[in-house]
């Protein structure tokens, strides 16, 4: 072999080898980071045995007894990072996991409907009367559907940027399935591997289409808004374990249906940003002018994860506790 063809061989050999090792390390980390996630998501929580089935359930705090149903990504371990700031203010934080997430199994009836129903199991198997019930993004139809089904169990409503029902459109909430972009997104949830990757080398784009909120508004925040975003993003891993609930998830918001929200007789909060990339807006303000006496807080910014504006729900969300009826 020629010197020349022997240094090129040489050459090649070592490019495979550095990008074998570079592998390596990649799966390696990966590896890593997907167990801490594993390990992270489990923490908390318990199996409730409820006459719906079995439901996976974390508590925090003590007081008025608040229900949170988390949104898309999900589960108590997403439900109980948004509401834990709430225990310092006397409130008992009840963060389940939705039909189909990480250890809530998925019955064959998934709708809101029946989930509003296990919601209701949830508080029987604690032995608790009523409580507040706070639905955020997919988890807003089946919290909405707990006050029509089990309105005597409901203290008081709170949706945040809710799929929801609105007049002269099919919801757009959630992404459909019939386009190459939404096709991607769901391959994307449905693998650790790409959503992993999707995190350190294409964050914007995440930011923007699965969490459906401007990524430039997330770099002007301040520091303790980009931290919970990055947490929040964090912890939709691992979505393998996710993966059921996404898919139903979905195509929530075009299987909605009109809900007579004239009978709800709680006291009711409704709060969405109208640069939320799927489209809540419209649908929770209309929401909260059907609902007798709702309050609808809306912002022109903030996206789906309302940056720089939770603080500001969450004190709405006080006021609201502290005044509806024991």
């Amino acid at each position: 072999m020629k010197p020349a063809t022997r240094l090129a061989a040489l050459g090649a050999l070592a490019l495979v080898l550095t990008l074998a090792a570079a592998g390596h390390r990649v799966r390696e980390r990966f590896e890593r980071d997907l167990a801490r996630a594993a390990a992270r998501a489990a923490q908390g929580s318990t199996l409730l045995a409820t006459r719906c089935g079995e439901i996976e359930v974390q508590q925090a705090g003590a007081g008025v007894p608040l229900l949170m149903v988390h949104g898309s990504g999900g589960g108590h371990d997403q439900g109980m990072a948004w509401a834990r700031p709430l225990v310092d203010e006397g409130v008992r934080v009840i963060a389940v996991s939705r039909f189909g997430y990480l250890r809530t199994p998925r019955p064959a009836d998934a709708s809101p409907e029946a989930q509003a129903d296990a919601h209701a199991c949830v508080l029987d198997a604690l032995g608790i009367a009523r409580a507040a019930v706070m639905g955020v993004s997919a988890g807003a139809p089946s919290a909405l559907q707990m006050a029509l089904r089990h309105p005597g169990r409901v203290s008081a409503l709170v949706l945040v940027v809710p799929i929801a029902w609105k007049p002269g459109a099919v919801a757009d909430s959630a992404p459909p399935v019939s386009d190459e972009k939404d096709r991607w997104l769901l391959r994307l949830l449905g693998s650790d591997f790409l959503f992993w990757s999707a995190l350190h080398i294409a964050r914007d784009p995440l930011v923007r289409h699965v969490l459906a909120t401007p990524p430039e508004q997330v770099a002007a925040a301040g520091a303790a808004e980009r931290a919970r975003v990055d947490d929040l993003a964090g912890r939709i891993l691992p979505v393998s374990r996710r993966a059921a609930g996404l898919l139903d998830d979905t195509g929530l918001g075009k299987r909605l249906r009109p809900a007579p929200l004239e009978t709800i007789r709680v006291p009711t909060l409704v709060a969405s940003a109208r640069d939320d990339g799927f489209g809540t807006y419209a649908a929770a303000q209309y929401t909260a002018s059907r609902i007798p006496g709702a309050k609808f807080v809306g912002f022109d910014d903030g996206g789906h994860l309302l940056v720089g504006h939770e603080a500001a729900v969450r004190a709405q969300i006080v006021a609201l506790l502290r005044a509806a009826p024991p």
